[in-house]
C-alpha cells in the first residue's frame, strides 16, 4: 500500500495488465519512448518492448481503426486518445463499429478495446483538449463510458475494463492526473464496472455527480455537515450503463436529490439521470430535481475554463435551494 497519485494509479494498471495478458497492447500518439504527453506510459515501452507498447502517426481514425482489426483478431488492445476532443476523427470506428461488434456478430465475436483518453478543465488547456464528451458517448449502444473521480477507482475500473470483452471508453480527468493521492494496493485489484459507489452517506439529500465533480460535492457535503445538514454523495463512476438502482435506493431515504456533471447541461449525463428518477422513482422526492451543469456554450480555453466549469459553491447553493423548497 502506497499513496499514489491518480495518474500513477492509471500507469500501474496498464502494467499490471501488459503482464498478466501478453495479448494486450498499447498505442498511440507518443505514448511509447516519451510515455505520453502526461507521462501515463513512462517506462511501459523498455520494460515490455516497442511491439507491444509503441508509437503511431497522428491520425485518431487509424489508431482506432488498427484497434478495432486487433480486437477482432484475439487482441485485447488499449489505444489512447491524446486528448478527448480528437475523438471526432474517430467516432465512425468507435459508434460505427466497435460498439456494434457483439450485435453484428450475435455475440460470437465481440470488441475488448480499452480506449483511454483525458478530459476535463482546471488546467488551462488549449481548445479541443478539455472537452467533455461523454454526452456524444453515452448514447451509443454497446460502448461503456467510465469516468472514475479518484487514484484508487482509476486502477481498479481501468484493470475491469481491460479484462471486460465490450468497449470501453475509459476517461481520464486531467485536473486530477496529480492533484490528488490515495492509497494504493500493491499488485492487481479490481473495481466493478456499471456499480455506483456511496462515497459518502447521508440523510437529507442526494447529490449524484461523477468524475472531478465527485470531489466537488464531498466539499459540499462537509461543509454542510458543521451545519448538521446530512448529504449522500453517490459517485456513478460508470455513466453508460447508469446504476440506477443505487440512486434510486438513495432518494427513498434522503427524499431530495441534486445531480452534478461538469459537461454541458443539454442532452448529457444528468439528464439522462433526472428522467430516469422521474420516470420510475419521482413518488420517493419532496422537492424538484436539482441540476448542477456547465453553460450550452462551446468548451472555453485556458483561463475562461474558472468561470465555466462548475463548482463547489455554485453546487452548494442548489443543494440549499432544493432543501428549502
Amino acid at each position: 500500500m502506497a499513496k499514489k497519485t491518480y495518474i500513477q494509479a492509471i500507469t500501474d494498471a496498464l502494467d499490471i495488465v501488459l503482464e498478466d495478458d501478453p495479448k494486450t497492447l498499447i498505442f498511440g500518439e507518443d505514448v511509447g519512448k516519451n510515455g505520453g504527453v502526461f507521462r501515463t506510459t513512462q517506462g511501459l515501452q523498455d520494460k515490455y518492448g516497442e511491439e507491444r507498447v509503441f508509437d503511431t502517426p497522428l491520425a485518431e481514425s487509424g489508431i482506432l481503426g488498427l484497434a478495432t482489426g486487433l480486437g477482432l483478431t484475439g487482441w485485447r488492445p488499449i489505444p489512447e486518445i491524446q486528448f478527448m476532443g480528437f475523438s471526432f476523427e474517430a467516432m465512425d470506428q468507435i459508434a460505427g463499429q466497435e460498439a456494434r461488434m457483439r450485435f453484428r456478430f450475435d455475440g460470437v465475436k465481440t470488441s475488448p478495446v480499452t480506449i483511454r483518453t483525458p478530459y476535463g478543465g482546471g488546467t488551462h488547456t488549449a481548445e479541443m483538449h478539455a472537452d467533455n464528451l461523454e454526452n456524444f458517448f453515452t448514447g451509443v449502444p454497446g460502448l461503456r463510458v467510465v469516468m472514475p473521480s479518484n487514484p484508487y477507482d482509476a486502477k481498479g475500473l481501468l484493470i475491469s475494463s481491460v479484462e471486460n470483452n465490450d468497449p470501453v471508453l475509459f476517461m481520464e480527468n486531467l485536473k486530477l492526473y496529480r492533484s490528488m493521492k490515495d492509497d494504493i494496493p500493491d499488485g492487481k485489484y479490481t473495481v466493478p464496472l456499471d456499480k455506483a459507489n456511496v462515497v459518502r452517506e447521508g440523510n437529507d439529500i442526494t447529490i449524484v455527480a461523477y468524475g472531478a465533480e465527485v470531489n466537488e460535492a464531498i466539499k459540499v457535503a462537509d461543509k454542510l455537515a458543521e451545519k448538521n445538514v446530512s448529504v449522500e454523495v453517490i459517485d456513478l463512476r460508470t455513466v453508460s450503463p447508469i446504476d440506477n438502482e443505487t440512486i434510486f435506493k438513495s432518494i427513498e431515504k434522503t427524499h431530495k436529490v441534486v445531480i452534478v456533471q461538469e459537461a454541458q447541461k443539454m442532452a448529457g449525463v444528468g439528464a439522462q439521470v433526472a428522467s430516469a428518477i422521474a420516470e420510475e422513482a419521482v413518488l420517493s422526492l419532496d422537492a424538484p430535481i436539482g441540476r448542477v451543469a456547465a453553460p450550452n456554450s462551446v468548451y472555453p480555453f485556458a483561463l475562461g475554463e474558472d468561470i465555466w466549469i462548475p463548482r463547489a459553491d455554485e453546487i452548494e447553493e442548489k443543494v440549499n435551494e432544493i432543501l428549502n423548497y
